[in-house]
Parts: C-alpha cells; sequence; structure tokens
C-alpha cells in the first residue's frame, strides 16, 4: 500500500476534521444497526407505544403522535432488518474508508471520493421522496469532505 505524505495547514486540519466527524457518524451508524438487528420487533412496538402513551391519554390530536404511529405502522420487521443492515454495512464502509484515509493510504482518495459521491447521489435520490434537511445537511459534509479529499490527493500525490 502506497502512503501518502502531507503538509500540515488549516485546510489539512478541516480535513482531518472532517474524518474525525465522518468517523463518529459512522459509528453510531454501526450502533443503531447492531440496535435494530438485535433488537426484537416487538419490543420496538412497545417502546415507541410507551413513548406516545401520554398523547394517547391525554386525546391530544398532536401531529408528532400521528407521525410516530403511522411509521410504526408501516415499520415492519423486514423493514427493521432492512434499515438494520443498511446502517451496519454504510457504516462500515465509511469506517474503512476513513481508516485508510486517515493512515493516508494513496488508493483510498480516489475511492473515498466515489464512494462518497455515491451517497450524495442516494441521500438526493432520498431526498426527492422526503425533502428532509438532514439529507442535504449530510449532502453537503459528503460534498465538503469530497472536496477535502481531492485537495489532499491531488496535492500530496506529486
Amino acid at each position: 500500500m502506497k502512503h501518502i505524505k502531507g503538509k500540515h495547514g488549516p485546510l489539512h486540519w478541516l480535513f482531518e476534521s472532517t474524518l474525525l466527524l465522518k468517523a463518529t457518524f459512522a459509528l453510531f451508524e454501526v450502533m443503531a444497526g447492531a440496535g435494530l438487528w438485535w433488537l426484537p420487533h416487538r419490543r420496538l412496538a412497545d417502546f415507541t407505544a410507551w413513548l406516545t402513551r401520554n398523547e394517547l391519554i391525554e386525546g391530544h390530536r398532536s401531529p408528532v403522535y400521528g407521525r410516530v404511529a403511522a411509521a410504526l405502522a408501516e415499520f415492519s420487521a423486514t423493514s427493521q432488518h432492512f434499515y438494520a443492515l443498511y446502517l451496519l454495512g454504510h457504516g462500515a464502509i465509511k469506517l474503512v474508508i476513513v481508516a485508510l484515509l486517515m493512515r493516508r493510504v494513496a488508493f483510498a482518495y480516489p475511492l473515498g471520493i466515489a464512494v462518497f459521491s455515491g451517497f450524495i447521489a442516494m441521500q438526493m435520490h432520498r431526498w426527492t421522496h422526503t425533502q428532509a434537511p438532514t439529507l442535504l445537511a449530510l449532502s453537503a459534509l459528503d460534498a465538503v469532505v469530497i472536496w477535502l479529499t481531492w485537495r489532499e490527493w491531488r496535492g500530496k500525490a506529486g
């Protein structure tokens, strides 16, 4: 594995900081995926019912309760396992790429750019269905990481 030597400056510091942020998100994804995988579906339904119990008792028609109840009604055990595997895979891929980038392994730069670009494409596709601002924020972070990765790769390859 070829390693790329690096200079230290403010943009390099920003590059490493965004990698740490991505690694933190990836660890949360892996933990959430593992939790979803091991948690029995019935326990998830019981927990959601407990969270929304006060809304039912007081007869509130809050939009939060309505969304939670609708989401739970559509969240099958199959969906739970899909999301568990998705989070585990997504998080693990990011952790491997971030670890390789932090070690300055040369092939990790183009690989990271390609994978993070793919994440943006998936997130934007999902955004067209949900308009969730979180997807825009994650895509913006990925775009910054891609730019910084490209800059590090191009600036250090020579």
